[in-house]
């Protein structure tokens, strides 16, 4: 029960900083509306399998704005001081939690953009917010795991790229052929590939809970 109520205590003071800093949401925002503005100023409405790449592109870099700056942006001594208050578990699942709600959030602006300013080809609608959502989840879950990892390491960015691209790669892959599905109405979701990605995310979620106080220790 005290473990429920440090990761509550912790989303909120996560939520708070993010509110406060407002420059960072919108920033982000700012982002994805622009890159989708001149996609549409370029392409107009382009065929659906090239709305589907471009979209999954666009979710990568938003998890890589709003979710990898996760535990960079946490100074040394506040991390100090985290670790005198709260179980490392703790810590990690209030920052997997955060980062998953604030890529929900994102996620679904950018369906909505998308369908403003690029058109939808989407057959199936409620099949695709679901793998959208899932993606988001999916991308905010391993960019968190990479975050704690750079963040105690001295070369932040090549740390972030080494390790995110084997881990993000195949995610991306699953999610764009899952997705290409529901732009007609024939083809069904593979049951396979949808349990293949939820496993992956909860390898994700273990191997951070196990690994982070290791991490936590240095």
């Amino acid at each position: 029960m005290r473990s429920t109520h440090n990761i509550f205590t912790l989303i909120k003071k996560d939520l708070l900083l993010e509110v406060r800093q407002q420059y960072s949401f919108y920033g982000i925002l700012l982002y994805v509306v622009a890159t989708i503005f001149v996609l549409y100023m370029t392409i107009q409405e382009p065929e659906a399998k090239v709305w589907n790449g471009l979209f999954w592109v666009i979710q990568l870099f938003i998890c890589i704005n709003a979710v990898a700056k996760s535990f960079l942006q946490e100074s040394r001594g506040r991390m100090l001081y985290f670790y005198s208050i709260v179980n490392p578990r703790d810590f990690v699942l209030a920052k997997l939690v955060f980062n998953s709600l604030l890529m929900l959030l994102m996620s679904f602006l950018s369906i909505i953009l998308f369908t403003l300013f690029l058109g939808n080809p989407i057959e199936r609608v409620p099949q695709f917010i679901g793998l959208v959502l899932l993606g988001g989840w999916s991308l905010s879950l391993v960019f968190t795991f990479l975050s704690a990892i750079a963040a105690k390491a001295q070369q932040n960015a090549a740390i972030m790229a080494i390790l995110g691209f084997p881990l993000i790669i195949p995610q991306i892959m699953l999610l764009m052929q899952l997705s290409n599905s529901v732009f007609t109405d024939k083809a069904g979701i593979a049951l396979s590939t949808l349990l293949l990605i939820v496993a992956l995310d909860l390898l994700v979620i273990m191997l951070a809970v196990i690994l982070f106080p290791f991490l936590w220790k240095d």
